[in-house]
């Protein structure tokens, strides 16, 4: 009986996850060169810990290759296709808040919703002679939000390869779909939210593959899992 455990390998998803970890009883034993990736839980032969960043962590956990990660739902959702029949979102963790939005130039003073944002669309495809242009990584959130939700279709998606929110005034784009805690870099460039245009308040969480696997691994999750979730309650009331 053994689970694969991944946690972010830096930064503060990282520092908070061990932070976590170690409120529900399950301290990790850090190595000593920074360099390896893996790690284990003391006390524990039956959780092994590695290091991957978020988005590999998504990643694996859709393709069944770790148990249980950190991550967040953004990458979760963006990543894997029919994702809720390949992942669980076990824990809901508390931090990493970030909302996945829909943004316009704020020179657009009379598009304020996602129905406005359609109008603005066909009226590109009349006066320019081509579609709304969408700049974003989020390419699969985009789409169902747009055509899926909102049911509009005259757009395009344009790859985002820096960063994003500057490229409408590059003249790449026309609206993005971007990832934002506090909203102040979209200001910044002279972008506004729409008002109905959250697609996910994402956060970190704690992510199980659906993989199969035994009966005593599954109860190895659950138990994690509300180990977690227990330090999570505790944290927030603190």
């Amino acid at each position: 009986m053994s689970v694969t455990l991944a946690i972010p390998s830096k930064g503060r998803l990282k520092e908070k996850t061990l932070e976590i970890l170690a409120g529900a009883g399950l301290a990790v034993s850090l190595p000593e060169d920074d360099r390896r990736y893996h790690a284990h839980v003391e006390g524990r032969s039956d959780i092994e810990v590695v290091f991957m960043s978020a988005s590999e962590i998504s990643g694996e956990i859709g393709s069944g290759g770790i148990d249980l990660g950190v991550t967040g739902e953004d990458l979760v959702r963006e990543n894997l296709a029919d994702w809720e029949s390949r992942a669980e979102i076990v824990a809901r963790l508390g931090f990493g808040h970030a909302d996945v939005v829909v943004a316009v130039p704020d020179m657009w003073l009379d598009v304020d919703t996602m129905a406005d944002l359609d109008d603005v669309a066909a009226d590109f495809r009349q006066r320019h002679g081509r579609r709304l242009r969408i700049a974003t990584k989020y390419w699969r959130l985009t789409q169902q939000f747009f055509s899926g939700k909102h049911g509009i279709q005259v757009y395009r998606i344009v790859e985002s390869l820096g960063a994003t929110e500057g490229a409408p005034a590059a003249g790449s784009a026309d609206v993005i779909v971007d990832i934002t805690s506090t909203g102040s870099t979209l200001r910044a460039n002279h972008l506004k939210i729409l008002g109905d245009g959250v697609i996910l308040r994402s956060q970190a969480c704690l992510v199980a593959s659906r993989r199969e696997r035994s009966a005593s691994d599954d109860a190895l999750i659950r138990e994690i899992a509300a180990a977690v979730s227990a330090s999570v309650g505790e944290t927030a009331s603190a």
